[in-house]
């Protein structure tokens, strides 16, 4: 059974994150240089404008046309054209790679992948660098029970118990708001002057 998300705090958008694997990818893609919550809220916004969420409507769509419908106001992200794009790219690899089955990342093959191989196929999306893999894989771990043999270890301090560093952590607003105290206080640490 999959757990329901509650990620952004609107029950449409969470919905569309819980059941589709691919708008999961392109929230968490969105993820960079913009609140999470609005982040994660990017693939509704792209659901509204194409009457629902399809990847390979999404995959077959002309790119321009596809930039025109995510920058539109409220655009789907700070960066909505160039975040588009990357959409695009991502659909087109997991239609091609995965024949756009999203869920395959972490499921397909014999015997089923483990985590450090989740982890290396998460790594291989357009998008996706080595932190985004490791949040990705801790939320699949920590939130819908997708927990491939070696899942925590792989996915390093971000599959941590109790921990509060990502949107993998995020269950409600309470929990949103530990994240965002993390993350303040990592940067301003890292801006700090060294002793």
């Amino acid at each position: 059974m999959t757990r329901a998300l509650h990620l952004v705090g609107d029950e449409e958008a969470d919905r569309l994150l819980t059941e589709d694997p691919f708008a999961l990818l392109v929230g968490m893609l969105l993820d960079q240089q913009f609140p999470m919550e609005h982040a994660f809220r990017g693939p509704q916004k792209i659901a509204d404008r194409m009457d629902g969420f399809d990847i390979k409507k999404i995959h077959a769509m002309d790119t321009e046309t596809f930039v025109e419908l995510c920058v539109v106001p409220p655009a789907i992200h700070r960066y909505g054209g160039s975040m588009a794009r990357r959409v695009k790219d991502l659909a087109q690899h997991v239609v091609e790679v995965y024949d756009g089955d999203a869920a395959g990342i972490w499921t397909a093959g014999r015997p089923k992948p483990d985590g450090p191989e989740v982890l290396k196929r998460l790594k291989a999306l357009p998008g996706y660098g080595d932190q985004k893999a490791a949040i990705f894989l801790a939320l699949l771990g920590k939130q819908l029970g997708v927990q491939p043999k070696g899942w925590r270890a792989a996915a390093g301090a971000y599959g941590d118990r109790g921990s509060r560093r990502s949107i993998a952590d995020v269950v409600d607003a309470k929990t949103l708001g530990e994240v965002r105290a993390f993350k303040k206080a990592a940067k301003a640490a890292a801006k700090a002057p060294a002793k």
